[in-house]
């Protein structure tokens, strides 16, 4: 568990995500995504899906971090929200799987920090803990989870004016908390990730500034305008 862990310190891990009807939707295209990452230096993936997480695991040597987005109607956790999306993560050979661990009502009636301390009872695998808030952050901590990331903060309703990237969160996490925090949601800049490292990040993750050409293009299309691009 460590050694995987500490193969990510200071490093970039690249999300190699797309969705049904982009273009680059596919795993073929996502393990290409993954082949280029590594070959340019990436020291992990973020990957979404089985058959993706397969894919990738075939092509390059790195750890990845395994999901299942999910919407379920009525419950806001869709990234790995239920006991049985982890196990088909598990099942695709992920080396860390992450969850959504908010404040929220997860599909099986457990809230974040519990539903951490029953796949923690269930299952022997490396779990991150996507969050939104240093409290989430804490309880996450306190459940034993082995690391922690900033995915979700801005994506909770009660975080939808947080600043973006978050780095005064990062700074309170790595602060309270001491497990590895992962900086993620919004870095688009290399600057940026740089800066996330300074605070104290173990690591970063970029995803749509990477492998999502057609924001990659509207942010040229809308910036040669003068207009700004929100992503």
């Amino acid at each position: 568990m460590k050694e995987v862990i500490e193969r990510l310190k200071g490093g970039l891990i690249v999300s190699c995500q797309a969705y049904p009807g982009d273009a680059m939707y596919g795993s073929s295209v996502m393990s290409a995504f993954a082949r280029a990452s590594f070959e340019s230096g990436a020291v992990g993936i973020r990957a979404n899906g089985v058959s993706d997480i397969k894919a990738i695991k075939e092509t390059v040597p790195l750890p990845v971090i395994g999901i299942y987005k999910e919407s379920i109607s009525g419950y806001g956790p869709y990234i790995t929200p239920t006991l049985r999306h982890v196990e088909m993560v598990i099942s695709a050979r992920a080396d860390i799987v992450a969850v959504d661990a908010t404040k929220r009502l997860h599909p099986e009636g457990f809230m974040g920090d519990e539903f951490i301390r029953e796949i923690k009872k269930r299952f022997d695998v490396i779990l991150m803990a996507d969050i939104s808030t240093l409290e989430e952050g804490i309880l996450a901590y306190q459940a034993g989870v082995d690391l922690i990331s900033t995915t979700l903060s801005g994506y909770t309703e009660y975080t939808k004016n947080a600043k973006k990237p978050n780095f005064e969160l990062l700074k309170a996490l790595v602060k309270e908390i001491p497990i590895p925090i992962i900086m993620e949601g919004n870095i688009w800049r290399p600057e940026e990730a740089r800066y996330a490292l300074d605070l104290g990040a173990h690591a970063v993750v970029v995803g749509s500034a990477i492998t999502r050409p057609q924001l990659i293009v509207k942010k040229f299309v809308l910036g040669m305008k003068g207009l700004p691009f929100f992503e």
